[in-house]
C-alpha cells in the first residue's frame, strides 16, 4: 500500500497519470497496460506496496532516489531504470536534495511471469542504468500517447510497444562476456558456445568438447543449461537446423548436400530431424518458402 493517501500523494507530487482499463481480449491474450504516468517529486517522500497483480518499469528523468527489492537497497539517479515483480513487497524514495521525476507504466499479461522469470534468470536486475537510455524513453512516450488516445486498435498497439519494451529490458539482462563479477562457473561456458557457433557443421560430442575445454562434461552440461536455457545439443540442433533453412531457401544446393553441410548427416536422417523441428520435410520447407 501507498504510506500515504492519494489527497497527501497531491502535496508531494505533481502527476499527468492514465489508469487504463483494456479490452477483455487484451487482458487474456496480450501485454496489456493498467497505468501509465510521469510524476514529479514536490518534497521528499516514500511510495510502497505490495501483493499488486503487476510489473513496474519506470525511468529516472531528473534528480535521484533508491529502490528496496527484495530485501536490497539500489541507488537510483538520472538515467536509472527500473524494473520489478509487484507481487513482490518493493518500495522507493526520492532523494531530499535532489528530488526526481519518474516516468512508469505498470502492465500485465498471461506470459509475463514466464518472461520476468526469464529475465532474472539472464542476469537481469531490478535497478540497472541502460546503455542506451533515449530508447526507453521513446518506448514510454509511444505508450503514454497510446494510452491517452482513442485509436481503435490502441490494444494491439499496446501490446506491440510493451513488447518493444520487454525486448530492450532483456537486451540489457544479457552482457555475461562483461560481467566481471560473474561467477566462474558461468564464464567457463562462453568459449564453449563460441565454439559451437563457429564448428556446428562438424561432429561434436560432450566427451570431445570436454577434453577440449579441460571440464567434467556433467558439469558442462548442467551450466551450460542454466546460462542459456537449453541443453547443449538443442543449442546445437537449432544452430544446424537454421542454417538449413537458410541454405534450403537461398540457394540451389540439393536437400542431400544441405543436410551433410550443416552437420545434419545423410538425406534420410537429415529428414527426419528437420521433420521433427519444422513439421515438414526440407523440401516441402523450400518450396513453402
Amino acid at each position: 500500500m501507498e504510506l500515504f493517501s492519494e489527497k497527501q500523494a497531491a502535496a508531494v507530487v505533481t502527476s499527468d497519470r492514465v489508469l487504463y482499463t483494456p479490452s477483455g481480449f487484451a487482458r487474456d491474450s496480450l501485454l496489456h497496460l493498467q497505468e501509465i504516468g510521469r510524476l514529479t517529486a514536490k518534497r521528499p517522500h516514500v511510495s510502497s506496496r505490495e501483493a499488486l497483480a503487476s510489473y513496474l518499469f519506470f525511468y529516472v528523468r531528473e534528480g535521484e532516489g533508491t529502490l528496496t527489492y527484495e530485501g536490497k537497497e539500489y541507488a537510483l539517479g538520472k538515467g536509472s531504470c527500473v524494473f520489478v515483480d509487484c507481487h513482490k513487497q518493493y518500495s522507493h524514495a526520492t532523494s531530499p536534495k535532489k528530488l526526481w521525476t519518474l516516468e512508469w507504466c505498470h502492465f500485465n499479461g498471461p506470459t509475463l511471469g514466464f518472461v520476468y522469470d526469464k529475465y532474472v534468470e539472464r542476469g537481469g536486475r531490478p535497478a540497472f542504468v541502460p546503455a542506451d537510455g533515449e530508447a526507453f524513453q521513446r518506448v514510454w512516450e509511444k505508450l503514454f500517447a497510446l494510452a491517452k488516445g482513442s485509436d481503435y486498435v490502441k490494444d494491439m498497439k499496446i501490446n506491440e510497444g510493451l513488447g518493444e519494451l520487454l525486448t530492450l529490458l532483456m537486451v540489457e539482462s544479457w552482457h555475461p562476456e562483461d560481467a566481471a563479477d560473474m561467477p566462474a562457473k558461468k564464464k567457463s561456458v562462453l568459449p564453449v558456445k563460441a565454439y559451437l557457433d563457429a564448428h556446428y557443421a562438424e561432429k561434436i560430442s560432450l566427451d570431445d568438447l570436454s577434453a577440449r575445454f579441460y571440464v567434467n562434461k556433467f558439469y558442462l552440461t548442467r551450466v551450460f543449461k542454466e546460462q542459456y536455457g537449453q541443453t547443449i545439443n538443442a543449442y546445437l540442433l537449432g544452430l544446424r537446423i537454421t542454417k538449413a533453412k537458410q541454405l534450403l531457401r537461398f540457394t540451389e544446393k540439393s536437400v542431400e548436400e544441405i543436410g551433410l553441410e550443416c552437420g545434419l548427416g545423410a538425406l534420410h536422417y537429415f529428414s527426419r530431424v528437420f521433420k521433427e523441428i519444422e513439421g515438414m520435410a526440407p523440401s516441402r520447407y523450400r518450396e513453402q518458402w
